[in-house]
């Protein structure tokens, strides 16, 4: 099995030279964007992805070397399939990225990534430990099937994740026309906020067409409220790896039946049996509710 060079590990040095810009700018103009504890978890949470990588993406390529081998086409290594491979990664990174806040079980990973109440170029480091151990590389295996070579996937992905890397700032405002096409610093601080509003919108990785195809855009409409809905009071980051797992294990074990079980597994993030948590789709509805006029 070929092994590609990961993309992101020589990315590392461009990383931390951006950070280091951002933090100095953001002292030059006195802003809020950083806080010290914050940032040391979200750079503990990029050193752990890194570490677990190592065994986890190799999984990730075997799994893609698996199903190529049960191939229906070989499309080769011509540059329109490299195009193809960036239109065809994109697309599922959105579907990855829309499902991991709509089950469960894959927002148990996801949650971490949100799970900071800041926005800036340390956030985009706060990555899961648990997301390629858990499966989401399911959603990319119809590449290989069809055609793409695995070496071409992996690298597809990797050069998303780095596109993605300088989205997470403040410190860029909206680019005009490229905020129709690209997923931008505006867009993706929408994806971050809390508010009911923006919650569950803009799931883009480098195209912000997916979103507006299928009804989940939302435009920045003001400074958004970072974080999560019910944010956690810890900077420790093995609990933030391992919480939301945590809290599907006490959901299962109490749920009472093997229905109620299931939805806490595979159900949207705030599903109860008790109505005792909302989903956003239940908080939206409520919104809707206490807004419509009487009659």
């Amino acid at each position: 099995m070929e092994t590609p060079p990961d993309l992101i590990y020589y990315a590392i040095p461009g990383f931390v030279l951006l950070l280091t810009a951002e933090v100095l700018w953001a002292r030059h103009k006195q802003a809020d964007w950083y806080d010290t504890r914050d940032a040391a978890t979200s750079l503990a949470m990029g050193i752990g992805n890194v570490i677990t990588g190592l065994v986890s993406k190799l999984l990730v390529l075997g799994a893609f070397w698996l199903v190529w081998e049960i191939r229906l086409l070989d499309l080769g290594f011509a540059w329109w399939v490299w195009v193809l491979a960036f239109f065809a990664d994109d697309f599922s990174y959105y579907w990855f990225h829309r499902m991991s806040h709509q089950i469960r079980y894959f927002w148990a990973s996801h949650v971490v990534h949100h799970s900071s109440q800041k926005y800036n170029l340390a956030t985009a480091l706060r990555q899961t430990w648990t997301g390629n151990l858990s499966g989401s590389f399911i959603f990319w295996l119809w590449m290989p099937l069809l055609g793409f070579h695995p070496v071409i996937v992996v690298t597809m992905q990797a050069a998303s994740l780095i596109y993605q890397f300088w989205i997470h700032t403040e410190a860029v405002g909206k680019l005009g026309p490229l905020e129709w096409v690209l997923n931008t610093p505006s867009h993706h601080r929408v994806h971050h906020s809390s508010e009911l509003k923006y919650l569950d919108k803009n799931h883009a990785g480098v195209l912000i067409i997916w979103d507006r195809w299928f009804g989940t855009f939302q435009q920045e409409q003001n400074r958004p409220i970072y974080g999560l809905t019910k944010n956690l009071d810890t900077h420790n980051p093995v609990k933030v790896a391992f919480y939301e797992w945590a809290g599907i294990a006490r959901d299962v074990r109490r749920a009472g039946s093997l229905k109620h079980a299931f939805f806490y597994l595979f159900g949207p993030p705030g599903w109860s049996h008790d109505g005792s948590r909302k989903t956003t789709r239940q908080l939206r509805e409520e919104a809707t509710a206490r807004h419509r006029p009487p009659g």
